[in-house]
């Protein structure tokens, strides 16, 4: 299955309608294949967003780097997910994060002025940017409201329940940064998990 036969499928799935012929060509016309190895930047602190990409293999992070010079994983991204600093790319400031490949990453990207043609001319593109903009809103909520109200336990029981892939697919000091915990305290968490 091709890339775009892959986005395709999402974009359906998704918003619930099928996308014309039209649809398609045009999309593959202002959608670019990218591919970035492990390690690559999709994006760096300081730079604008210009670009929004479509995960078709990989996964990547989001983070941010304090002034003590520790990283802190906002974001964990894999196959079918949406990567940018939503901010920048929307209003064309500055980032304030890096987005970093921790595999090979294979991506379909475009820019916000291409976005805003598919939101006006293609029904299924913009049906499934609605949905996702509902479901990225509840999942921000959440995940704030965790960050205040959940323990360390109910956290990470949290991520299990919603994103057991990420176990298998992220090493256990990003996944603990993921939830604000220090890697000592998720091990603890996990090995008594499994008592």
């Amino acid at each position: 299955m091709s890339n775009f036969e892959v986005f395709f499928d999402y974009i359906q799935e998704i918003s619930g309608k099928l996308l014309s012929e039209d649809d398609k060509q045009l999309l593959m016309a202002h959608f670019k294949s990218k591919k970035l190895r492990k390690r690559q930047y999709f994006l760096q602190e300081g730079d604008v967003c210009k670009y929004i990409g479509f995960i078709v293999k990989g996964s990547a992070r989001t983070f941010t780097v304090d002034e003590k010079g520790h990283e802190n994983v906002l974001k964990l991204s894999v196959e079918n997910w949406w990567l940018a600093d939503f901010e920048s790319f929307y209003l064309l400031t500055p980032s304030r994060f890096n987005i970093e490949a921790l595999e090979d990453l294979e991506v379909l990207q475009s820019t916000n002025a291409q976005i805003e043609e598919f939101l006006k001319h293609i029904p299924a593109f913009s049906a499934m940017q609605n949905i996702i903009s509902q479901n990225y809103t509840i999942a921000n909520q959440k995940r704030v409201q965790a960050a205040f109200s959940y323990t360390a336990e109910e956290r990470y029981e949290d991520l299990v329940s919603n994103y057991p892939h990420f176990l298998k697919r992220f090493p256990q000091n990003m996944i603990a940064s993921y939830l604000g915990l220090s890697p000592e305290t998720l091990s603890r968490i996990r090995k008594n998990s499994f008592k």
